[in-house]
């Protein structure tokens, strides 16, 4: 609102005794929003505001000058912890307004908002406070700089804490989401991912995006060395890699002390917490924060991994259970295939060209993962082939061609025997996988898309590992050679749309087979 220049410092705030405030270190600033038509406000506040600080933080002022320039900001600044906003501005409601912009079209519950006000009598404090969901109501008079100190004092603490319970509850959301997926791969780094945000909101230390500087690790000791599996802050670009190569050499130190004395350790900023959730396994969660952690702090800490280390047990050993599954699937695979004189690195790789081209495809992580645990039974039929078909040096007979084709209907039936999801997805492939696009395969002479995807992907992702492996009865072929076979066969053989993908992605497919070569036939 327009007034007396002159008079604003007045206005906002009485004369009082000066009390000089030790700031604490620079970590992160907190934003507050300045919203009033009259310069010298803006002015008198960052002055009042020089020396303030909260749990380390300082504060970083954006400034508005009318209710339709703040809304502006708010679009652009979403981590605003407090606004401070003039009630009368371009109109006598101008503050009012934004409020309810803020509150309600926004939908932004977390922002702390004070109102000033020259003129009280425009907007009545007992119908204010009623009707709008503000937080403190000030008239400038009355505002001296300790009053103004207390009132961004307390918001700021009120922020801090709504936005600890909303990252709790995000946190939270995340180990659910987390545990109801165990099945993905990456499923128990994602569930330890939650635990660590978790415990940051817990404690109100939150990551760096937000007020306090605060940064996690959860670290797994295995033979290779210690591998941080879940981070968050500055350590969050060092997941899936060695402790040994990446952390200073301070905190790797604390880190095997802990892991060598099995115990927990607090030192200044750092809170190191081992578990052992099993036999062989050793576990860290390593802690810091911009403040100094108390004894109440671990024991909260201690508290919670406490309880999360039963649910974790559980997860490990359901990891246990399907990451054996998974090698019994492969083993079976490669005995199925060496009957046949394939090599076992075949069904690897074609379970990895079947991820690699469902994941290309857009398929869901879950659906991916199915595909590439039930890839290697994509043969599973050939157990009903008697050895002198699978063995023939030479062409099969018309006969035997005959005998041969049925594995196909063999695999298909004795997989879709049981409920098991991934057993009925390498069922479908094992059924599917040599019929044809243009309806000329076998056993079924299905078309186009009433082939099932995983048999489609299934065919493209076995022929491109076949014609390029040498077998004691060929030779490899030539990348050139396969990719103008790919091109004769697209429409005809196989899906015109897998079939695009891959000549778009050579490069991809090439480096698995470098991961998982052949050994001479």
């Amino acid at each position: 609102m327009s007034e007396n220049t002159a008079k604003n410092e007045d206005l906002i705030f009485a004369p009082e005794e000066s009390k000089s405030i030790e700031p604490a270190s620079t970590v992160q600033n907190w934003k507050v929003l300045i919203v009033d038509d009259e310069k010298e406000v803006h002015k008198v506040t960052l002055l009042a505001m020089d020396d303030f600080d909260f749990e380390g933080g300082k504060l970083e002022f954006v400034h508005a000058y009318s209710g339709n320039e703040a809304r502006e900001l708010l679009q652009d600044h979403q981590d605003i912890a407090l606004a401070m906003v003039d009630v009368v501005m371009e109109t006598d409601h101008a503050g009012l307004d934004l409020v309810h912009y803020i509150r309600n079209e926004l939908g932004n519950s977390l922002i702390r908002i004070i109102l000033r006000t020259g003129q009280p009598g425009q907007a009545p404090e007992r119908s204010v406070i009623r009707d709008y969901d503000i937080n403190d109501y000030k008239e400038k008079s009355e505002l001296s700089s300790q009053r103004l100190y207390s009132a961004v004092f307390t918001s700021l603490r009120s922020y801090r804490d709504l936005k600890a319970l909303d990252e709790n509850r995000r946190g939270l959301e995340q180990v659910i989401d987390a545990s109801g997926e165990i099945f993905q791969l990456q499923g128990l780094n994602v569930f330890i991912q939650g635990v660590l945000k978790q415990i940051i909101a817990l404690m109100h230390l939150d990551s760096e995006s937000m007020y306090v500087n605060c940064h996690s690790m959860a670290l797994e000791s295995e033979k290779e060395g210690i591998e941080i599996i879940a981070a968050t802050g500055q350590y969050d670009g060092y997941i899936g890699k060695k402790a040994s190569d990446t952390l200073p050499q301070e905190v790797l130190e604390i880190i095997q002390e802990a892991m060598q004395k099995k115990c927990v350790i607090t030192k200044d900023n750092a809170y190191v917490g081992y578990f052992s959730p099993r036999a062989g396994r050793k576990d860290v969660i390593y802690i810091t924060s911009s403040r100094p952690l108390n004894d109440e702090d671990s024991n909260i800490i201690q508290l919670f991994l406490h309880n999360a280390s039963i649910a974790y047990e559980n997860i490990l050993l359901r990891d246990e259970i399907e990451g054996t599954q998974r090698d019994m699937v492969y083993m079976l695979g490669e005995a199925i295939e060496s009957r046949s004189r394939e090599t076992g690195q075949h069904v690897r790789r074609v379970a990895e060209y079947c991820s690699l081209i469902a994941t290309g495809l857009g398929l869901p992580e879950r659906e991916v993962e199915i595909l590439r645990v039930a890839a290697p039974l994509h043969d599973f039929g050939k157990i009903g082939i008697p050895d002198s078909i699978l063995h023939k040096a030479g062409n099969l007979n018309e006969e035997e061609w005959i005998q041969m084709k049925t594995h196909a209907e063999i695999g298909q039936e004795m997989l879709g025997r049981s409920d098991r999801e991934i057993l009925k997805a390498a069922s479908k492939l094992a059924g599917h996988h040599h019929e044809k696009w243009d309806g000329t395969g076998y056993p079924k002479g299905l078309a186009g898309e009433e082939i099932h995807l995983y048999g489609r992907i299934g065919s493209v992702a076995d022929v491109f590992d076949a014609l390029g492996t040498k077998r004691c009865y060929k030779e490899a072929w030539s990348l050139d050679k396969i990719v103008e076979f790919f091109k004769q066969q697209r429409g005809l053989q196989f899906d015109p749309t897998i079939v695009d993908w891959v000549l778009n992605n050579l490069d991809k497919m090439k480096k698995i087979r470098e991961i998982f070569p052949d050994s001479d036939v």
